[in-house]
């Protein structure tokens, strides 16, 4: 294994260090799809709570609790995205500085291990609870919009969340039970190809013991 740059031989693969710079890259491309992410989802719920025309209490049917829901939500969902945005710009500079090396003999340096979990965080943050909570944000201004001009279009905004949130969670179990199963099954077959290895390592060792007995023996005739 080269020290300068990743090879990807048969034999290369199956070492520590390859597996660490593995996890390297893909906590990098976590943390970049985390923070882009972030930053435009927060954005739009900026946006849209300044450009939001509310009309004063006394020329508005739109319930208080729905303006208290509106509000709860937007500072919620800018609050797990700056979250999210925060630990994505903190620890990715410092693993890009290690990746953009391409070498594995450097891959210690890098803190994706020890910030393992602050990574996932950031990532579960920004793709689940983030859009989950932005989808609740789309219903719940498309209520404060449209409600005093139309009651049946506020409540359409509810009834055309309810199945999109129901696909939306169901892929997302469907996608983290894929991703476990696949982990599962990468692990098993690594196991399992360790196990091989120190068989045939012990079965060379018995050999190389035979093979000197067999010498000695020989001389001890001679």
């Amino acid at each position: 294994m080269s020290g300068e740059t990743p090879i990807q031989s048969g034999d290369a693969l199956h070492t520590p260090a390859y597996l660490s710079w593995r996890k390297l890259q893909l906590s990098r491309a976590k943390l970049k799809a985390s923070s882009k992410t972030s930053a435009l989802l927060s954005g739009f719920a900026m946006v849209a709570m300044v450009e939001v025309q509310l009309n004063p209490p006394s020329q508005t049917k739109v319930p208080p609790a729905m303006l208290v829901a509106f509000t709860v939500c937007t500072t919620l969902l800018v609050a797990v995205h700056m979250l999210a945005l925060m630990i994505s710009t903190c620890i990715l500079p410092n693993i890009e500085a290690v990746g953009n090396l391409h070498s594995i003999s450097l891959v210690h340096e890098s803190p994706h291990e020890r910030l393992h979990w602050y990574i996932e965080i950031a990532w579960a943050f920004s793709t689940l609870l983030g859009l989950i909570l932005f989808l609740v944000e789309i219903a719940i201004l498309c209520w404060v919009k449209f409600y005093d001009l139309s009651e049946t279009a506020a409540w359409s905004a509810c009834v055309v969340l309810i199945p999109v949130m129901i696909v939306f969670l169901a892929f997302a179990i469907h996608f983290y039970m894929s991703l476990a199963t696949h982990k599962y099954e990468v692990t098993v077959t690594g196991i399992k190809e360790l196990e091989l290895l120190k068989e045939q390592i012990e079965l060379g060792d018995h050999d190389s013991r035979m093979n000197n007995l067999t010498l000695l023996d020989q001389n001890r005739a001679v």
